[in-house]
């Protein structure tokens, strides 16, 4: 006997009607980033959506950090982003581990004019925070999600006191408030981790946090 597997239906974090007038209203970034972005979503890459850059501009604007840990590159978006709307004298370490977008990541920072202001750092997260030396005002995580747990480990102790994590696809496109047995058997080691960061992270008493349901779900936090 053949059983039809029930569809789930695909939950949405916040209503589409409503994301597309908050970004309507987006002033938008530099041609370069505009043209980057663009690029960037025709070839699939995953970059941040344009509800979280508006949430990184804001945090520099309020925050002004002048060392910034980024965890995950991609092809370099968000670094620029960051060195783009930070100050003059504020410097991005970032992070990156794909080889087929390490180069292309290179590129882009050359030609944004903020290659001095980049350390792009190549190779496996894990085998790299622990040879960094503290401190930094904020960390930006947007890289496997199964390494969260681990990650916020780090960034405990990477980031000054009264520093800022920030970490972005927390919600999982809603997947994150099924079961595990309604998720994809592929997919649940990091729906449990995601959960388990998560948990950790507003049970932390080295942090103060809050998660948002913007874009995929950004997490918060101030280290204590």
């Amino acid at each position: 006997m053949i059983v039809a597997r029930k569809k789930v239906k695909k939950i949405v974090i916040v209503n589409e009607r409503c994301v597309a007038y908050i970004n309507s209203l987006n002033t938008g970034n530099t041609p370069f980033l505009n043209e980057l972005e663009s690029t960037a979503r025709e070839n699939r890459v995953p970059i941040i959506r344009r509800e979280t850059q508006t949430l990184l501009k804001f945090l520099l604007a309020a925050h002004k950090p002048k060392k910034i840990l980024e965890i995950g590159a991609a092809v370099g978006f968000s670094s620029i982003l960051m060195a783009e709307y930070s100050g003059e004298d504020t410097h991005i370490t970032t992070i990156e581990n794909y080889e087929k977008r390490i180069p292309i990541a290179k590129s882009n920072m050359e030609l944004s004019g903020y290659k001095d202001k980049i350390t792009l750092l190549t190779g496996n997260a894990e085998d790299i925070l622990p040879t960094l030396e503290p401190y930094f005002d904020m960390v930006f995580i947007d890289a496997a999600k199964a390494q969260y747990p681990y990650y916020l480990e780090e960034a405990a102790r990477l980031l000054k006191n009264g520093g800022i994590v920030a970490a972005d696809n927390c919600l999982q496109d809603g997947d994150i408030i099924e079961s595990k047995f309604a998720v994809t058997r592929r997919d649940r080691t990091i729906h449990k981790r995601m959960r388990d960061f998560l948990y950790k992270m507003n049970h932390d008493e080295r942090f103060t946090s809050v998660i948002l349901p913007l874009g995929d779900g950004v997490t918060l936090a101030v280290r204590n």
